[in-house]
């Protein structure tokens, strides 16, 4: 099997990025960006995040995860802790976040460090999820082997009879991580394949440091 793409083309004119409109807190320049995001509604989800950990075999792994909440602190996002990538997380907190919104030409890469919040955090976001979401939490042992697709089903029509018109209880094996940043590299594409990256690096006195890079 062969399939030559080296005639996809595409030029990259929408907008640009400067040093000197940037805000001193990387964090701020996220908040627009996602804001515009929200606003162009060219992404179906535009808290749709690649997260990249160090498996326990020694390969990185990149899987998309949504993105529920960000601060000045960093990204929080939700999982089972005996997960693949919770398991990875344990080993390797350093981990790599990067959102795309291919509508504006854009992305932006984040190194951080990948901590647990604090577990009323994950009980007040658990309890805001839909039912549906709450028993598949419970049904599911997430990346362990399973027999079939008929074995979840099962097991999730027991637990609908189980917690019918009762609370469901968030997992122990369930809740958030806080990603800290440590470098945010925001990306925006320009004609020629010119393109504007400009780097935000926290320095050990707790500000951040602003270099732009070669496209």
């Amino acid at each position: 099997m062969q399939k030559d793409l080296g005639n996809y083309r595409k030029s990259y004119e929408k907008s640009s990025l400067s040093e000197a409109t940037v805000s001193d807190n990387p964090m701020e320049l996220f908040q627009k960006w996602f804001y515009e995001a929200e606003a162009a509604g060219t992404a179906d989800e535009p808290n749709a995040m690649t997260l990249s950990t160090i498996g326990l075999d020694g390969y990185p792994k990149s899987r998309v995860v949504l993105l529920k909440k960000y601060t000045y602190e960093g990204f929080i996002f939700y999982t089972n802790y005996e997960s693949e990538k919770g398991k990875a997380i344990a080993q390797h907190p350093n981990v790599c976040l990067s959102f795309f919104w291919p509508g504006l030409e854009r992305q932006v890469i984040i190194k951080g460090t990948a901590e647990k919040v604090a577990a009323n955090l994950s009980d007040g976001y658990f309890e805001s999820r839909p039912e549906g979401s709450k028993l598949g939490a419970l049904v599911s042992r997430q990346s362990s082997v399973i027999p079939s697709r008929e074995y979840l089903e099962e097991q999730l029509k027991a637990l609908e009879v189980e917690y019918a018109g009762k609370e469901i209880p968030r997992p122990e094996d369930w809740g958030g991580y806080l990603v800290r940043p440590v470098s945010m590299e925001f990306w925006q594409g320009r004609p020629n394949r010119l393109h504007d990256r400009i780097r935000f690096e926290l320095q050990q006195d707790f500000h951040w440091k602003v270099e732009r890079l070669a496209p």
